[in-house]
């Protein structure tokens, strides 16, 4: 007779028996449902499983293979030696049916002793992991091409490498720059116009841990008075007549979480630096008629060509913003501090016009370097650029020549010119006027002259007073 104890007992061991019998069954069909080939031997190198996937592939049946030495089955194996060495053996290549193959041997142990080695096959052929990794090669060239896309559509678009020039002047710049960027601290950039402020203030934001924020840039000089406190704080839903349904972001909201570029600050009115200020310190921007301030995370990167430490003394610029804004200082040096960049600009600018205008030339005269090495540059980079596109249109030959570039830049031999009158100043510039027309028009007198909107009297009297020579 059957006891209670006994037939919970029995029933206990039927419920094991068939959670193990489950398990069996679930491993045995995740097995044969495995994409890759599998074999699993025992430490003497007999089969003890293998999937239907690699019997295919072997052109053996199962039930065949299972109780013979690997070494009969698989060609050029070695599970029954890491089973000896009991040291796995990953991605590595075997020869099997006239292909190469890429496997894994790997040992199974217990208490120290290999009970078992599980053969992987990773790719049936070489062939697939060559395409897998130009796969990835090609996945990680369009992850870069989306990256910049982000980054450009996100306002950046300019890196440290596009700053061109290597003086020493302009690599202390660089690597200073290299420097703050990855902190949060507000940078002022000074320097002359066209000088490359905002090419710094990008590279600035492209290396700092905001690079993925939005880089909002605000010219202060180019937004009327009226308007400015709007434009920059934006402004809350009936703030005044003809305000946008729901009110509008300011620049500073826009730019949460990235940088903002303030270009032009020394343009700020006082009423503006005193409300910039606040931002600084708390924080937080009031839209125009909000009743409640907006907690922003911004950095900010201004620039000026002004000199606002004489601004202060003059009271044209507020001394305790000036202070909030001079934490870290980039001067940018003129170009004609910098000459020896020169050469490297305009092979630069050659370039990138040739791609914008379609004019390309194998470079510049050397007479025509040393007027452009020679010249002290008032409009710095943004005017060598102008001037060699100018130069691109004139030219006639697959050469810039001394004579293609502008009077003024041609004559300019040193770079410190001497004073001169407000009569040769105009001189010079109607002679480089005369000059322009004949060669715009193959040196045909009656179209420069129209060209010039002068009388054919008037005409000749300027090219014998300025010694042209026709």
């Amino acid at each position: 007779m059957v006891t209670l104890g006994e037939n919970r007992d029995y029933e206990e061991l039927l419920h094991v028996y068939e959670e193990c019998l489950e398990s069996k069954e679930m491993i045995e069909a995740a097995f044969e449902s495995a994409y890759e080939g599998i074999i699993i031997t025992d430490p003497r190198g007999y089969v003890r499983m293998l999937n239907d996937t690699y019997a295919e592939f072997l052109k053996v049946k199962v039930e065949d293979a299972i109780g013979r030495h690997v070494t009969e089955v698989v060609e050029n194996t070695r599970m029954h030696i890491v089973a000896k060495t009991g040291k796995a053996e990953l991605a590595r290549v075997q020869k099997i049916r006239d292909g190469n193959m890429v496997v894994h041997r790997i040992p199974i142990l217990k208490e120290g002793k290999v009970v078992a080695v599980v053969g992987k096959v990773l790719f049936q052929d070489v062939r697939e992991l060559h395409a897998l990794s130009a796969r990835v090669l090609q996945l990680q060239e369009e992850l870069e091409y989306y990256k910049g896309e982000l980054i450009k559509h996100l306002g950046v678009r300019y890196g440290l490498e596009d700053i061109i020039g290597c003086s020493p002047k302009l690599k202390e710049v660089k690597a200073m720059a290299r420097r703050v960027a990855p902190s949060d601290s507000t940078v002022f950039i000074s320097g002359e116009s066209g000088t490359g402020k905002e090419l710094f203030a990008h590279s600035i934001h492209r290396m700092s841990r905001r690079s993925s924020g939005p880089f909002i840039k605000v010219n202060c000089a180019a937004i009327p008075e009226t308007l400015i406190e709007s434009v920059l704080f934006g402004y809350a839903e009936g703030a005044f007549t003809g305000a946008a349904k729901g009110g509008r972001k300011g620049k500073f909201e826009m730019a949460h979480r990235g940088t903002i570029f303030l270009d032009e600050i020394g343009e700020l009115p006082l009423t503006m630096q005193a409300k910039l200020l606040r931002v600084l310190q708390e924080k937080e921007v009031e839209p125009v008629g909000a009743v409640h301030p907006v907690k922003v995370d911004v950095r900010i990167v201004a620039a000026s060509n002004r000199d606002l430490r004489k601004m202060v003394r003059d009271n044209r610029f507020r001394e305790d913003l000036y202070y909030r804004l001079n934490v870290v200082t980039l001067s940018i040096p003129p170009l004609q501090e910098r000459p020896e960049d020169i050469p490297e600009l305009v092979g630069h600018f050659l370039e990138e016009l040739g791609r914008e205008v379609g004019i390309h030339v194998a470079g510049v005269e050397p007479d025509a370097m040393e007027a452009l090495v020679g010249y002290r540059w008032p409009g710095n980079v943004r005017e060598l650029k102008n001037v060699l596109e100018q130069a691109l249109h004139l030219t006639e030959g697959d050469r810039i020549r001394q004579e293609d570039l502008p009077v003024h830049v041609a004559r300019g031999k040193s770079r410190v010119r001497l004073p001169f009158t407000l009569k040769e100043a105009v001189e010079d510039a109607e002679r480089e006027a005369i000059l322009q027309a004949l060669k715009v028009h193959a040196g045909n007198r009656e179209r420069a002259i129209h060209m010039l909107g002068i009388s054919r009297s008037g005409f000749y009297h300027k090219v014998k007073k300025l010694g042209i020579d026709l």
